[in-house]
């Protein structure tokens, strides 16, 4: 059985300190930009290099997230960015956009990348996609069970888990709530975690229905050693040390098998205690918020938790070999347990006036290596008994061979990779398109057929899991299957597909990367969806490769920059309830049960937010309090290849696709989405 790494955060000096100072194997930290959380002080150039070098120093490894949506005209800084990363021997990219892996990947062929949560891998199928296009981990959804997790490292790839930290509501890389609120985007790294506040599915003020525990599954580390985790991994970015400190030396504790302490690590941080999430199927007393009393707990144990890492802790054993004869360099080499050797010279051994230089007077001056990581498990003397040096002589050697012992190592730790230039296409724009409507609908009903007779509406959009013989043979090439952005159980969809195929369905819409591995398996011809995040030239000509017919691109691009994603068709998503949060767990039952469902959730302005569950997927959808209206501006919208319509909860079809074709100004309360205010 594999021990699992600890995985650590760090999003400062101070934070790194003491991770590798408490005993993390990892640490995952992010530069100044391309982060996902952008909130924590995270590490310029210079900083970057030297995190990379105390890691390498302690034998642990440092993985750099780049996994946020790149912009088409931030990838010069990115190219340079990753460039620097790559020279200075980061252990490997952790990525959410498409277009960045196709990047790195034209950069260099060797650095390891490590599929971010934001990626939505959460299948077997999505682990099986990752390792065909080079990725060597796939950190999981965080909303896995023990089982599911287990499927996934089946696969063969490596799997790391989220075993300790904050818990979102929204399945990561599929959470619009912030953007759409205050323009501060998750996807983006500026999540204003407006999930905390305030939502009651009966307008209570004092309930907050999306804001969940945090995860604890220390208990359960032997089970998950057990089950194939590569990598055990703690959430908190933009922590305080002492958070990583605790964290730390409770996982070190588990994983050697003795009793972790709970109690200080929820002391300093939790939000009205833990919860072990999805991990037992459960879903229970999974919701919480910050409370007086644990922030008060938090003071009590930060003080000691401190000292855990104020000074460095011997972790390396050197054994060390001296030879003192006289009338010669003194002559002292070290070696760790990594096989790391390094040998040094110092001053010429005198002949001694009173006592020799001997092997207890070596271990008492060398053995002196406090403030490093080293302790001396072994000294070997080989001294003529009448030559001498003087103390002072002896600390140099020794500061000597310390210096070139972390020197080694850092060397030794360190990869090195090819790195080939790149050739960034210059930014181009579409021209004008023939408008075309895509229209999606909750299920077919009545107006289905008439809509399809419509000239410019070219396809139908409909959930995989609603579509039936029913529908007409000779409309059912013009109707695409939407599949679920996440879904556990992946055996449901590939049924749902594979009796779609024998109808004769044979478009989908892939919402994550499981998609296009499945679709592609069954012969389906593939577009994406917005769950899929498509943002930038260069997350198309990914898709483009991965033989997509088009994509709708990301909401949070603004109208000026999704006329810079060129290379493959493209749609917007022009009107509609936007979808802001996919949840495993509804939160609406939480709070008042099935049976007395209000369908939204109301906030603390008093905004309702629409709510519904697509049952047989596993799934709970939050949409925006009022829909994307674009209607009057269709000049905007010229360069798209299609627009996407979603009806989903209008069921007035007719009136919605009348009012796009006449330019119709709304007469409700609406939103432009971020097609002009665009996101941080």
């Amino acid at each position: 059985m594999r021990t699992p790494e600890i995985l650590a955060p760090a999003g400062s000096e101070e934070s790194l300190l003491a991770a590798l100072r408490c005993g993390a194997d990892a640490v995952y930290v992010g530069g100044k930009l391309f982060s996902a959380r952008q909130n924590a002080a995270n590490f310029d150039l210079p900083q970057l290099q030297h995190a990379v070098e105390l890691c390498h120093l302690y034998g642990a490894k440092l993985y750099l997230t780049v996994n946020t949506l790149i912009f088409e005209s931030e990838f010069p800084s990115l190219v340079q960015f990753l460039q620097a990363a790559m020279e200075m021997g980061v252990n490997a990219f952790l990525v959410q956009d498409l277009g960045v892996l196709r990047l790195i990947r034209r950069m260099s062929p060797d650095v390891p990348v490590h599929a971010s949560t934001q990626m939505t891998i959460h299948t077997p199928e999505g682990a099986h996609w990752a390792k065909q296009h080079g990725i060597s981990r796939v950190v999981v959804s965080r909303e896995l069970s023990r089982e599911e997790i287990a499927a996934v490292c089946q696969t063969g790839v490596e799997v790391e888990t989220f075993v300790h930290g904050a818990l979102c509501m929204s399945v990561s890389g599929q959470c619009g709530l912030s953007a759409v609120i205050g323009s501060r985007s998750a996807n983006r790294g500026r999540c204003a975690q407006a999930c905390r506040l305030p939502f009651s599915a009966k307008g209570a003020k004092n309930v907050c229905a999306l804001s969940l525990k945090d995860l604890c599954l220390v208990p359960y580390l032997a089970e998950l050693a057990q089950d194939g985790v590569a990598s055990l991994k703690i959430e908190g970015r933009c922590k305080r040390p002492e958070y990583v400190a605790a964290a730390v030396t409770a996982l070190v504790q588990a994983r050697a098998g003795e009793e972790p302490d709970l109690d200080t690590l929820r002391a300093v941080f939790s939000r009205s205690g833990f919860t072990d999430g999805y991990y037992n199927g459960k879903r229970q007393q999974m919701f919480g918020t910050r409370q007086k009393e644990d922030v008060l707990q938090a003071k009590e144990v930060l003080p000691h938790l401190a000292q855990l890492y104020q000074k460095p802790t011997p972790q390396i054993a050197l054994t060390m070999d001296v030879r003192v004869q006289t009338g010669e360099p003194a002559v002292l080499t070290l070696r760790d347990a990594d096989g790391n050797c390094v040998t040094v010279s110092g001053e010429t051994v005198q002949p001694a006036r009173t006592k020799a230089t001997d092997a207890a007077q070596l271990e008492r001056q060398l053995g002196k290596l406090g403030g490093t990581i080293y302790a001396l498990a072994e000294l070997h003397a080989d001294c003529d008994g009448v030559g001498m040096l003087p103390a002072s002589a002896w600390n140099a050697l020794r500061r000597d061979g310390i210096a070139a012992m972390d020197a080694k190592r850092i060397a030794a730790n360190t990869p090195h990779y090819t790195i080939q230039p790149v050739t960034l296409s210059k930014g181009q724009t579409c021209g004008t398109k023939q408008r075309q409507f895509r229209i999606m609908q909750p299920d077919w009903n009545g107006l289905s057929a008439q809509l399809l007779d419509e000239p410019d509406v070219s396809a139908l959009l409909l959930p995989v899991e609603t579509v039936s013989a029913e529908i007409p043979a000779t409309v059912r090439e013009r109707v695409y299957l939407t599949l679920p952005r996440f879904c556990a159980d992946e055996t449901k969809v590939i049924g749902w597909l594979k009796q779609a195929k024998q109808l004769g369905f044979s478009h989908i819409v892939c919402e994550n990367v499981s998609h296009l591995q499945i679709g592609r398996q069954l012969g389906l011809t593939l577009h994406g969806g917005m769950g899929l995040n498509a943002a930038n030239p260069d997350c198309l000509a990914f898709l483009q490769e991965e033989s997509l017919q088009d994509v709708i691109l990301s909401p949070e691009l603004t109208i000026a920059q999704t006329k810079t994603c060129t290379g493959l068709p493209v749609g917007a998503y022009a009107y509609g309830y936007q979808p802001v949060m996919t949840m495993r767990n509804c939160p609406i039952q939480a709070e008042v049960g099935c049976k007395h469902c209000t369908h939204h959730l109301i906030d603390r302005t008093g905004r309702q937010f629409p709510v519904y569950c697509r049952r047989p997927a596993g799934i709970t959808t939050m949409y925006n309090a009022v829909p994307t209206w674009m209607a009057d501006k269709p000049e905007a919208f010229s360069h798209m290849d299609f627009l996407v319509l979603d009806c989903t909860l209008q069921p007035d079809v007719l009136s919605v696709l009348h009012a796009y074709r006449s330019g119709k100004t709304a007469n409700e309360t609406i939103t432009r989405g971020l097609f002009f205010r665009g996101v941080e």
